[in-house]
């Protein structure tokens, strides 16, 4: 929001900030339904401003933007939520030439409708102008922004380095890379050269993945062995109670190896489960 919608977010820092989900809206908009990216509402706690509805729309392709499409949803959604606070965002991947910024219903006395939105084309941006924000948002879009084409291992390097530096959850770094490699898209070649030019970066990203790689399989191993315990217990004692489900998909390694052994020789199941 800070990156996209400055000027109206530079109030909503004491804001909290939720997810508003589609699903509750489709059943009463029927075949209105319009699906865009998820709006983001924005309420005080202590009630000193009214609630902000941020509608955001990623359009990858700008020849498939709708400006009537965005309003209608705009409309429906302040009809919804009771509200005539909304700001419309629509985020263009690349560029957005020809695109309709504003839209206006008249006659030929007045103008009834006037409807605009915040518009922000990645691909319009200088990199040169974001390479050191302090903005994770920012960072991770580098590659969608203009620059010199002998320079794009530099900016995949400068968007890695953000994250590494705006971003702790090493969970979150992985997903985020992947937002990078797909933007950035390098060839084999581009790729070796990062590799040579960037040795610490490139490292460390590896050592990540490395590691919930092999999280991942360890994760897979122990939900295979809570299936196969819990299939064990069905065979033998029938129907499980949901208490019991829900002790074997929480059960350490060691504790399901105990409990796959005493089924061999348990007449109960709370034998088992000692």
């Amino acid at each position: 929001m800070a990156f996209f919608a400055a000027a109206e977010a530079a109030a909503v820092e004491a804001a909290r900030i939720t997810p508003v989900r589609q699903e509750q809206f489709q059943e009463r908009l029927g075949e209105r339904f319009r699906e865009l990216d998820v709006p983001l509402l924005a309420e005080w706690p202590d009630g000193r401003r009214e609630a902000l509805v941020f509608v955001l729309e990623e359009e990858s392709d700008a020849r498939r933007f709708s400006i009537h499409r965005l309003a209608h949803y705009c409309l429906d959604l302040a009809e919804l939520m009771e509200t005539d606070r909304v700001v419309p965002v629509v985020i263009f991947l690349r560029r957005a030439t020809g695109v309709a910024q504003r839209l206006r219903l008249s006659g030929d006395q007045d103008t009834y409708l006037d409807f605009h939105y915040l518009s922000c084309a990645l691909g319009e941006l200088s990199y040169e102008d974001y390479r050191d924000s302090d903005n994770l948002v920012v960072r991770l879009n580098l590659p969608n922004m203009r620059y010199p084409s002998g320079r794009k291992v530099e900016v995949y390097a400068q968007a890695v380095r953000g994250l590494t530096e705006l971003e702790s959850d090493p969970e979150q770094q992985l997903k985020y890379l992947d937002f990078i490699d797909i933007y950035a898209t390098l060839d084999d070649n581009e790729q070796a050269e990062y590799q040579r030019d960037y040795p610490d970066e490139a490292q460390t990203m590896s050592r990540f993945a490395e590691r919930f790689h092999e999280k991942g399989i360890q994760q897979g191993m122990h939900r295979g062995e809570a299936l196969i315990l819990e299939r064990q217990l069905r065979l033998k004692f029938g129907t499980l109670p949901d208490e019991v489900q829900r002790r074997v998909a929480q059960a350490s390694e060691q504790t399901l190896l105990e409990w796959s052994e005493r089924v061999l020789t348990a007449d109960r199941l709370d034998e088992v489960l000692h």
